[in-house]
C-alpha cells in the first residue's frame, strides 16, 4: 500500500499517540477542576502495534501525549520500543513527548537513553503565583523549571516550552516569556486558545492572537521571521540579535489546515483525523476482534480518506469537537 495521503493530497507523516487522559494538573483552559471521567488506557503493546502499522504506511514522526504521559509506568520502555522502528525510507523515527514537566527532572535522562529525541513542556506562566492559579497546583512551578533544565542538560534538543495564552489569565506573560526564552535557551511557543476545554467557556474575545503577540513582543525586542516547513504548526521568529527563538501556533487567527500532516490516536485506541473531529474511528476495537494487519491497514486508509479539509472555529456553523483536549491528546 502506498504512503498515506488524504483526498486533498496531504501526506500523513506525523502521528500523535495519547497514552493516558489522566493528568496531575487541572489547568483552567483544559480541565473543569473536578476529577471527571477518563476514557481509559491500553497496554503499551497495543499502542506499539498501531505505531508499527502507521510507520509502515509513511509515518516519520511520533509524538507521545496525554493527559500527562509521564504518569504512565512503562513510558520509558515504550520510547525504547518506538526507537527500534524504522520509517519507509529506513531511517529512525523522530520521537518526541509533550509533558507538563512536573515529573520530567528525574525522567529526562532515562527517556533520552531510551531514544527520545525531543521534549515539549507545557508552561503557561513564568511567575510562580500565576502558574499556580492557572494549573490549580500549588507546588508545580519549581518542578517544571527543574524539568526544563534537566531536558536541556541531557540533550533533549530543542526543548520547546508551550504557553496557551488566555485573556484574563496570562496575556501579560508575553514579554516575560520572551525573556525566559533568551535566559533559559529554550524555544517558547505561544498557542492561541482553542475551544477544546471541558468547561466550554471559549469565546473569540478570549483569544490572544498572533498579531497581538507580535505587537507585544516588539515592545521588548524586534523579531525576525524564520522560514518554516509548510506542515509546521508554528510560525517561527528569532530575536534580532540572534539570541532566543519564539513560535506562535495560531489555529484561530491564521489556520494552517491546508498543509496538515497529522493524525491522532486517543488513549482508548480511536483514530482522530483532526483536533476538531466530531467522529472517532475505533481502531482498537478491530484489533480486539482479531483483525489482521492488512485489515487494519485498509481501515486506516479509509479513515484517512475522510480527513477533514479544515476546522470551522469562529464560523456560524462551528460544532465543538466530540472530545475535549485532555481526552484527545495534546
Amino acid at each position: 500500500m502506498s504512503v498515506l495521503t488524504d483526498k486533498f493530497g496531504r501526506a500523513i507523516t506525523d502521528l500523535r499517540i495519547s497514552i493516558t487522559d489522566r493528568c496531575n494538573y487541572k489547568c483552567v483552559y483544559c480541565r473543569t477542576g473536578n476529577e471527571g471521567a477518563v476514557f481509559g488506557e491500553l497496554p503499551f503493546a497495543d499502542y506499539l502495534r498501531m505505531a508499527q502499522l502507521l510507520v509502515g504506511m509513511g509515518i516519520r514522526k511520533v509524538r507521545i501525549t496525554g493527559g500527562e504521559p509521564l504518569l504512565r509506568n512503562g513510558v520509558v520502555n515504550f520510547v525504547r520500543d518506538l526507537s527500534q522502528l524504522r520509517d519507509v525510507g529506513g531511517d529512525p523515527l523522530d520521537i518526541a513527548i509533550t509533558t507538563n514537566g512536573h515529573l520530567l527532572a528525574d525522567m529526562a535522562q532515562p527517556l533520552k537513553s531510551a531514544g527520545l529525541n525531543r521534549v515539549t513542556v507545557s508552561m503557561d506562566a513564568v511567575d510562580p503565583e500565576r502558574f499556580a492559579r492557572i494549573t490549580r497546583v500549588s507546588n508545580g512551578f519549581d518542578n517544571v523549571l527543574a524539568g526544563i533544565r534537566a531536558a536541556r542538560r541531557v540533550g533533549l534538543w530543542p526543548v520547546k516550552v508551550n504557553c496557551v495564552l488566555m485573556r484574563g489569565f496570562n496575556e501579560d506573560q508575553v514579554i516575560p516569556f520572551g525573556m525566559f526564552a533568551r535566559e533559559e535557551g529554550v524555544i517558547v511557543r505561544f498557542i492561541e486558545f482553542m475551544p477544546l476545554e471541558e468547561d466550554r467557556v471559549w469565546a473569540p474575545e478570549t483569544v490572544v492572537t498572533l498579531d497581538e503577540i507580535l505587537r507585544r513582543m516588539a515592545e521588548y525586542r524586534p523579531l525576525v521571521e524564520i522560514p518554516h516547513a509548510r506542515s509546521e504548526t508554528a510560525r517561527r521568529y528569532r530575536f534580532e540579535d540572534g539570541i532566543g527563538e519564539i513560535g506562535i501556533i495560531a489555529p484561530v487567527s491564521h489556520p494552517f489546515c491546508g498543509h496538515c500532516s497529522r493524525i491522532r490516536i486517543t488513549s482508548d485506541g480511536k483514530i482522530r483525523t483532526c483536533l476538531f473531529s466530531i467522529w472517532d474511528h475505533d481502531l482498537h476495537e478491530l484489533m480486539r476482534r482479531g483483525a489482521s494487519d492488512e485489515e487494519l491497514r485498509q481501515f486506516i486508509h479509509g479513515v484517512v480518506q475522510r480527513k477533514e479539509e479544515r476546522h470551522h472555529i469562529g464560523e456560524p456553523d462551528f460544532v465543538p469537537a466530540s472530545r475535549t483536549m485532555v481526552h484527545i491528546g495534546g
